[in-house]
């Protein structure tokens, strides 16, 4: 198969869908591999380690024209041209935050599969759990600098010191992102609280932690009460494929302390605050009534290398089974990788992203031509 690899070009975004050793598995497996020069430079790959490898660089037409295109971010506006109805499109989407991007791929009549939305074995995100992990270690780092006085926050430290108070942080979901989110702020000292509607995450918190971590039942009076008295929020909620819910509201971080973070990893989703809206790397920050919000929709490509050797690390095997069976077949095997068909043929196969935008839901006909 033809797989082609453009370089990203969504803002902030310096991971690539492919490292060098990824190339040379599949040029090994018979392939044909064609990577947009200079794509693979965010993630501190020179071309001369693609070319090595066995790729061809091209130009990012050449790179879309391939009969498998493998990207990292749902494709930008000035992508949509690229789209087609024989294009197989294998990358992150979200397309319940964005309806835009839902009818471009609806409208190509392209075939394209969610990272975020393949499922494993027993029910796990395994392509999109790499990522949760990355954004959840990294949710705590950026909210402690975004703490700081010179960017507008409280001024505080999360560990404080002897004699003086702790940061609270307080974790909405205790899940991928939520448990690293949890680990980081742990680690820094701070007096960490996490919230989930479920008693089973929180309770490997508690083996975890013991006392080290409150753990409460997200309701909604507890979440208020914890939101209140926060420092730091950090929002980490997920329903899988579709819109996050929005937990906390407008009216609630008007009663936040004066200088308060909220760093929303559910952006990506749509956010899980009322306020959320999607900011760059270049200028992350934004000021709602008195607190700061922090809401970058790929923060991963903070730390691009590392998210890279993760993500391709998860994505390869998936990447092997379509490239040498096509997708039906890999489906046909994998009902996992089944449930990460988001558009086929102008129709939309995943429900909560047709929920999500009003739109016709049609179920995924693994043998139809």
């Amino acid at each position: 198969m033809l797989i082609g690899v453009p370089a990203e070009v969504k803002s902030g975004e310096h991971r690539v869908a492919l490292t060098p050793d990824a190339v040379r598995e599949l040029v090994e497996a018979g392939h044909e591999v064609r990577i947009e020069a200079g794509a693979g430079t965010g993630s501190s790959f020179p071309d001369t380690d693609y070319e090595n490898a066995g790729a061809t660089l091209c130009d990012a037409s050449d790179a879309w024209a391939a009969a498998l295109v493998i990207k990292v971010k749902e494709p930008q506006p000035s992508e949509h041209d690229y789209l087609r109805p024989d294009l197989l499109l294998f990358t992150y989407l979200h397309l319940a935050a964005t309806r835009e991007c839902t009818e471009a791929l609806v409208d190509s009549g392209c075939t394209a599969i969610a990272y975020e939305t393949v499922e494993s074995h027993d029910g796990g995100l395994p392509l999109l759990a790499p990522m949760s992990l990355i954004a959840g270690r990294l949710a705590t780092q950026v909210g402690a600098w975004a703490l700081q006085k010179a960017n507008g926050g409280r001024g505080v430290l999360l560990g404080g010191i002897a004699g003086v108070p702790l940061a609270d942080v307080v974790v909405i979901g205790a899940g991928a992102a939520g448990s690293q989110a949890v680990d980081v702020a742990v680690g820094m000292g701070a007096h960490v609280t996490a919230l989930d509607v479920s008693t089973r995450p929180l309770r490997g918190l508690v083996t975890r932690y013991g006392n080290r971590v409150r753990t409460i039942t997200a309701t909604a009076g507890a979440l208020e009460a914890a939101v209140r008295a926060a420092d730091l929020v950090i929002g980490a909620v997920l329903v899988r494929g579709a819109r996050a819910p929005r937990l906390v509201s407008n009216d609630l971080v008007a009663r936040m302390r004066r200088g308060s973070v909220l760093v929303d990893i559910a952006v990506d989703q749509g956010g899980c605050f009322e306020d959320t809206r999607p900011t760059t790397h270049d200028d992350p920050l934004y000021s709602v009534h008195r607190s700061r919000f922090y809401a970058v929709a790929n923060m991963p490509a903070a730390v691009p290398r590392t998210s890279t050797f993760a993500l391709v690390d998860a994505t390869l095997p998936y990447i092997k089974a379509i490239a040498a069976n096509g997708w039906r077949e890999a489906c046909r095997a994998d009902q996992g990788l089944a449930q990460g068909v988001n558009v086929t043929a102008g129709a939309i196969t995943c429900a909560p992203v047709a929920r999500a935008h009003g739109l016709r839901h049609v179920p995924l006909e693994l043998d139809a031509t």
